[in-house]
């Protein structure tokens, strides 16, 4: 059976819980503690060098890491993953600017805030995660006034990507009272057969 190696309350782990589950695959989850540096004894790194999780394990022992990477190998062939090439396009827009435009303000923040407690010598820092985290929100809001989904009307892994830190995000301090149509996509997602909860 495969194995996803994670942190439940992980945004980007959580990602791969829940499309597993959506697409009702089999895995078998292992929990690894960052904080106390499991991810990085030697054990761990043989699997993945760069000491990061999420971490995909198949069950004859390729491994695959990053979360978008992971996530679009487990939807081939699924509604979840396009297959024309401008709608896959798009798909891959959107999990680029989730990578590089909002989990590195939205993730930090929460990380900050949830793991670390808000350290007094983090705070500038968790401070000045908001600018950029709000202009993402906003780019995403302009586009779910136009379409129910990041990329149309179906849910895709577009829109797994983006939800997992979104719809935590007032975990890192976040107000998403003036973005009602992200608030009614989560709804959306919820709602899908199979949804299950982030692990707090």
């Amino acid at each position: 059976m495969a194995k996803i190696y994670g942190d439940r309350k992980s945004g980007n782990c959580y990602k791969l819980e829940l499309l597993c589950e959506l697409l009702k695959l089999d895995y078998q989850w292992q929990d690894v503690d960052i904080l106390a540096g499991e991810s990085q004894k030697p054990e761990f790194l043989a699997k993945n060098p760069n000491g990061k999780i999420p971490l995909y394990v198949d069950e004859d022992g390729w491994c695959l890491s990053e979360s978008n990477a992971i996530l679009n190998y487990l939807a081939t062939g699924s509604d979840f993953l396009p297959r024309d090439g401008k709608s896959l396009a798009k798909v891959q827009q959107w999990q680029f600017f989730e990578q590089y435009s909002h989990e590195p303000y939205i993730a930090v923040a929460r990380y900050i805030n949830l793991y670390l407690g808000l350290p007094d010598e983090r705070r500038e820092e968790y401070v000045s995660k908001h600018q950029g985290c709000y202009k993402a929100l906003s780019v995403m809001e302009q586009q779910l006034a136009k379409t129910p989904f990041l990329v149309g009307q179906h849910c895709t892994v577009a829109d797994i990507s983006l939800y997992a830190y979104s719809h935590v995000a007032e975990q890192g301090g976040f107000d998403l009272s003036n973005y009602p149509n992200i608030t009614t996509w989560f709804k959306r997602i919820e709602s899908l057969e199979g949804y299950v909860e982030m692990k707090s």
